[in-house]
Order: structure tokens, then C-alpha cells, then sequence
């Protein structure tokens, strides 16, 4: 199966598992909650979506790689700690697999989450003399006399043996100890986590004509060449800052990440031909309705290759500016609650009294950083998430300065600053959705003369349509050229077409 199949079934365990009786009891007692084993080829995200799960379910997450465990670690070192867990004193070995137990105790201690994954990574890398206490810790969850605390799942992962030579192969009484899971590298299901991480355009327009270029493994007389999606993905994040601090991508770059000579020299070629769309293009007269006869009769003639660069570059500028929406819309829904309190506890000192305006607002503040401190430890919060409470702790601060500024007699006058300072926030999203309706409006009005009837608008509808923030923005604020194109929505064949057509030209110059 692919990682996004992979995560829900981890996700579908945990449902089952965390079930409760009426008496708060979990339904499946601990030794019949098998542990999960992710087995599939490096790089294709095992690691990645344990993060995603922990975030999306909202329960904590400890990791640990297993490859320099031994039975000895196991059992103990001499460097014996004392820890103290709601009321319940116990010891244990630092640096030792027991730190493991311990580290998902500390954790529901400092952050207040009962429950969550432990993580194991290359757990069939593990010494042969490390089997038997594996054995009995998939079983019962238990190192020595060390348990792993109800509410925690167990998820392992690890490579084939293919892949990594300090594999060994489970035997079947582990084998039926555990949930299988063998996951698969899928083009498609990357693509969308891709978009909604904003991956570079020139990766994502490449391997959609180069599918085959996604994942490769192979033998050589030279050693191993290898392409991983992870791989992919660095290079991805490598590019944007090299481009954002001018300095060149190149040859020399590329094949850090992508380690197969081949495909880093073609994608390396294609690059720079991206490099040249996105300058001889002006992406930004596009977007701003101006675009030149000159521009529109060159992508009206150009080659298909060429035509998805194009696209990749335009959806690539609008969704910059949608996702900025989407997070300021965030934000704004992040601090109404905080807003209904404060006018509250605003009109409770209106006399003076108590705290103060900026004290009660720095309280605010202060509960904002706890929580992401709290997050961040026990990896609950996305990427977005954090995003938005660092967004609210800075706008939180505006009202603090504005109050401080204006020292308000009461708490009416008080809670008018900050709806001042608030309304101002409100009329500058106005001014960002309205931008990039507009945007999208003036991309698809370029399209129309410079594609006609083509694929490419089909295309670019589907891109919008399967992105996550696009087409939230859309159901929000609606696009007219959407509306109108999106009626011909009924040619996933044709997009398979045109994609192979693509995907047969060379990128030599």
C-alpha cells in the first residue's frame, strides 16, 4: 500500500485501540494490542507520517532509533536514574532501551498527554542477542521490569533486507506478534502531500513528466545509485533557499540529493530550462492581468514540456498568496475566544482594579507559549498549528502595545483599542483574498487565450480542485474562470494522455 493508505490503517489502530468501557477501562487489553510494523524501502516516508499522525490525532509522540541497542542496553547500564511519575517513584538505567520507558513517562509529565505513539525505528536491525527481550517487549510491552504506559501505541518500521545488510528476518512467532504493513513508494499520494507543502515547481512539474525518475534503486559496478522521495523533498527545500540567497543551483547540488548520475544530470538540464520559463515568462505581469501579446503567442505555440513548466510556475505564485489567506483566516479564528475573554474579563476591571488591560492580555500571551512549548515536546502540533499560535501570540502583543499606547480609563475603552487594532486585521485579509481572486481570475483569462481548448486548462483546473488550500479559497471566495472550466471536470483520461506525451520528450537542449 502507499504512505497515505499506511498512515490511515496506523490511524484506524489507534481508534481501536484508545476505545474505552464505561468504567475507562481500554477495551483491548495491552498484550493483545499488537504493535504496528512499517516495512517498505528507505525514503519513502515511513519516518515522516508518524509526525502527521501524532499532530492529526492529537496524541504525543516518542522515537528512538533501534539499531545500537544490544541485550545488555536492554537489561541496564550501571548509570541508574530516580524518576517520579504522578505520585509513583521508580528507577531505571540511563542509555539504555528502560531510557526508552522513561522518556514517554517524562513526556506525559511535562506536556499532560496521556496518550500517543512510541516509535521505533530499524527495529529488525536489532542484535540477535537483543531478540528474546524484543520478543517479550512486542508481547507485553515490557523492557525488563519497564512498562510501556497504557494509552501509548507501539509503532515499528524498518527496511527490507534488500536494502540494508544489517537486517535480519523475523521469525514467525514475531512475525504473529505484530501489524504488518508494507508500504510502497506512489508518485500520486507524494504529489499531494508535495503541493500542500508548497514543494518547489520545477520538482513537482519534472517527475510529472518523469514518474519513473520518482524512486530508483539499483546495483552498479560503481556501488548503489539511488533516488528517494525524501530525497526529492530535500532538494526541494534546498533549491527554494538557494534561491531566495542567489546562489546557484547546480550539477554539483543536485547530486548530493538525487544519487543517481542520470536522472541528477536530466533534472539538472530541466532546471535550468525552468530557470528560463520563469524570467522570459514574467510570471508577475500574469497575475497582474498584463500579460504581453508577445507572452501569450509564445505559450500558445509552445511545447508541452514546456506548457507544464508554465503551469507549475503559475500555480506555484498563486497558491503562495492562497496559503497566506488561508493562514491569516487562521489566525483570526485562533483569537476569537481569546477576544470573548478578554472583553469579559475587561469589563470585570473596568474600575482599575485587579490585574490591569496589559497584564490580563499578557496572561493570554503567556497560556499561548505554554501550549506550543507543550506541542512542540510532544509533537501534537503541525506545522501549521504552530504557525498560528505564533501568529496569535504576535498579534496578542499589538493589543498589549495599543493598550499600553493609549491607556484607557475602563475596560470599554479598553477593548475598543484592541476591536480597532483587530477590525484593521480583518480589512487587510479583505485586501489579500480580494488580490488573489483576482489573481486567479487574470491567470485563467491568460490561459483561455493562450491554451484555447487545450488540455492545459483542464490540467490546471484538476491541480486547483485536488490542493487542499486552493480549493478552500475557492469554496470561500469563488473564482469565476473555476466555476466555468470546472463543468468539464470528466477527462482524467485525457490528463493521462497528455502526461504521456510529455513524458516522452527529451530535456536536451
Amino acid at each position: 500500500m502507499n504512505i497515505a493508505e499506511a498512515k490511515q490503517q496506523i490511524k484506524n489502530a489507534m481508534t481501536a485501540y484508545f476505545t474505552k468501557d464505561k468504567f475507562g477501562n481500554y477495551v483491548i487489553p495491552v498484550e493483545k494490542q499488537r504493535p504496528i510494523f512499517l516495512l517498505g524501502p528507505p525514503g519513502v516516508g515511513k519516518t515522516a507520517i508518524m509526525e502527521q499522525t501524532a499532530s492529526e490525532m492529537g496524541v504525543g509522540l516518542v522515537s528512538y532509533s533501534m539499531t545500537h541497542h544490544t541485550r545488555q542496553s536492554a537489561l541496564g547500564l550501571p548509570y541508574i536514574v530516580d524518576e517520579e511519575f504522578e505520585g509513583y517513584h521508580y528507577r531505571m538505567s540511563e542509555y539504555t532501551m528502560s531510557e526508552i520507558i522513561g522518556s514517554v513517562y517524562r513526556l506525559m509529565r511535562e506536556t499532560d498527554v496521556r496518550e500517543g505513539i512510541l516509535f521505533l525505528d530499524e527495529i529488525n536491525c536489532v542484535s540477535e542477542t537483543l531478540a528474546p527481550s524484543m520478543l517479550q517487549f512486542l508481547q507485553y510491552k515490557v523492557f525488563g521490569q519497564h512498562r510501556v504506559p497504557e494509552g501509548w501505541i507501539v509503532v515499528t518500521a524498518g527496511n527490507p533486507p534488500e536494502y540494508n545488510k544489517s537486517v535480519r528476518d523475523f521469525d514467525v512467532v514475531t512475525w504473529d506478534r505484530l501489524k504488518r504493513i508494507d508500504v510502497e513508494p506512489d508518485f500520486d499520494t507524494w504529489k499531494k502531500y508535495a503541493a500542500e507543502k508548497s514543494v518547489h515547481p520545477s520538482v513537482l512539474t519534472y517527475l510529472d513528466a518523469r514518474r519513473a525518475d520518482f524512486y530508483k534503486i539499483e546495483s552498479s559496478v560503481d556501488g548503489k545509485r539511488f533516488v528517494t522521495p525524501r530525497g526529492w523533498d530535500d532538494l526541494a527545500e534546498m533549491i527554494r533557499l538557494y534561491e531566495e540567497k542567489d546562489i546557484p543551483v547546480d550539477i554539483k547540488l543536485i547530486s548530493q540529493y538525487l544519487q543517481d548520475p542520470g536522472i541528477a544530470g536530466d533534472f539538472a538540464i530541466y532546471y535550468d530550462l525552468f530557470r528560463k520559463y520563469r524570467s522570459d515568462y514574467q510570471i508577475d505581469r500574469i497575475l497582474s492581468g498584463e500579460a504581453s501579446e508577445s507572452i501569450i503567442y509564445r505559450a500558445e505555440r509552445a511545447a508541452a514540456d514546456e506548457r507544464a513548466a508554465l503551469l507549475g510556475l503559475l500555480f506555484d505564485s498563486l497558491l503562495h498568496g492562497i496559503k497566506n489567506v488561508c493562514a491569516h483566516e487562521d489566525r483570526l479564528d485562533a483569537l476569537m475566544p481569546v477576544l470573548k475573554r478578554l472583553k469579559t474579563q475587561f469589563a470585570e476591571d473596568a474600575g482599575g482594579a485587579g490585574k490591569g488591560f496589559a497584564d490580563l492580555i499578557a496572561a493570554e500571551e503567556n497560556d499561548i507559549r505554554d501550549r506550543l512549548a507543550k506541542g512542540r515536546q510532544a509533537s501534537t502540533l503541525s506545522t501549521e498549528k504552530e504557525l498560528v499560535m505564533q501568529e496569535c501570540i504576535a498579534a496578542l502583543q499589538s493589543y498589549r502595545s495599543g493598550i499600553v499606547r493609549e491607556k484607557p480609563a475602563d475596560g470599554d475603552a479598553a477593548f475598543s483599542v484592541i476591536r480597532e487594532i483587530f477590525n484593521e486585521d480583518v480589512a487587510a485579509l479583505r485586501r489579500e483574498s480580494s488580490l488573489s481572486v483576482s489573481q486567479l481570475n487574470n491567470v485563467f483569462a491568460f490561459c483561455e487565450k493562450a491554451f484555447k481548448d487545450d488540455d492545459e486548462i483542464l490540467i490546471f483546473v484538476t491541480e486547483l480542485t485536488s490542493d487542499y488550500y486552493t480549493a478552500r479559497f475557492i469554496g470561500h471566495y469563488g473564482c469565476d474562470g473555476y466555476y466555468m472550466h470546472s463543468k468539464k471536470l470528466a477527462f482524467d483520461e485525457r490528463k493521462k494522455d497528455i502526461a504521456q506525451k510529455i513524458n516522452e520528450i527529451s530535456w536536451e537542449v
